[in-house]
């Protein structure tokens, strides 16, 4: 049995969607925070378990009798230990493998920007490694849905302003991401292996504006706003304070160049060339 925690997310319900062409409702367990949360999966034949990572002891339950866990990381400001529930209560329950969504990172760079993020990537995934848990690793680069989030979907007409710098990230589509997971969830093997799930090239947000301005005809801008502007003007235009942190947390991680990296293993593990960003770009501003 494969149970999917966050599996009402978006990156979850790309990973269910793609097991159930590979194996049946039967065999795949969601773990949701709600009855409510869970209608849908549950009218695809697929039982659902309430779960909060939080709540150590509804894990608990929600584990028996899984021989495979995907844990798909969570974004509280408390996540090391949110996720230290869900993979202790794994191994004490004799789940054979665990799979944990974190994120990519150059490790190249000397001083992170990560800050909390730190504990949903490098710190679960040490605590995993050394968990004696079989387990594999996806180490998630940017989503390509998030562009809309930084830039706006009218970025042809308005420009890109983001205070990214010249900081280079690669990006993929979450879709993508989710098949990928799920081609690995539903064979054997995989074991104590760690996989980067990004695109194959980086770009800088210059260089996006530059192939807005190609696709479209008109001159894309892009300017880098000093961070404390910013943050500003995204209050001015009425963005949530949770929003404005999170944009400007990953504008700064970009900025220090931390989302750049890049493999093969995305398109290897899909067994198909992914969507290059190009064709991202164009089909959701241009088109």
């Amino acid at each position: 049995m494969i149970l999917v925690t966050g599996a009402a997310g978006q990156l979850g319900t790309a990973v269910i969607n793609q097991l159930l062409t590979k194996i049946s409702a039967g065999q795949i367990i969601a773990m949701v925070r709600s009855e409510e949360k869970g209608k849908s999966l549950k009218a695809k034949g697929i039982e659902i378990r309430i779960g909060d990572y939080a709540d150590k002891a509804s894990i608990e339950k929600a584990v028996q009798g899984i021989t495979k866990l995907l844990l798909i990381s969570g974004s509280s400001d408390d996540a090391f230990t949110e996720h230290k529930n869900v993979i202790d209560s794994a191994k004490d329950a004799g789940v054979s493998q665990i799979y944990y969504t974190s994120g990519a990172r150059n490790e190249d760079v000397t001083e992170s920007k990560l800050g909390p993020l730190t504990e949903a990537y490098s710190t679960t995934e040490n605590y995993i490694i050394t968990s004696g848990l079989s387990y594999t690793i996806f180490q998630n680069g940017l989503y390509a849905e998030t562009l809309p989030f930084f830039i706006g979907y009218d970025v042809v007409n308005t420009g890109i302003s983001f205070p990214a710098g010249d900081g280079e990230a690669s990006f993929a589509k979450r879709e993508e991401m989710g098949k990928a997971i799920a081609n690995v969830l539903a064979n054997d093997g995989h074991q104590n292996k760690i996989y980067k799930l990004t695109g194959i090239l980086s770009y800088s947000f210059s260089e996006i504006a530059k192939l807005l301005s190609e696709f479209s005809g008109k001159k894309v801008a892009y300017q880098s706003p000093e961070p404390k502007d910013y943050e500003i003007k995204l209050k001015e235009y009425g963005v949530s304070e949770i929003d404005v942190w999170y944009s400007s947390l990953l504008a700064s991680i970009i900025r220090n160049d931390e989302y750049n990296v890049v493999s093969p293993d995305l398109e290897e593990l899909l067994g198909h060339r992914a969507t290059d960003l190009e064709i991202y770009l164009e089909d959701t501003f241009i088109n």
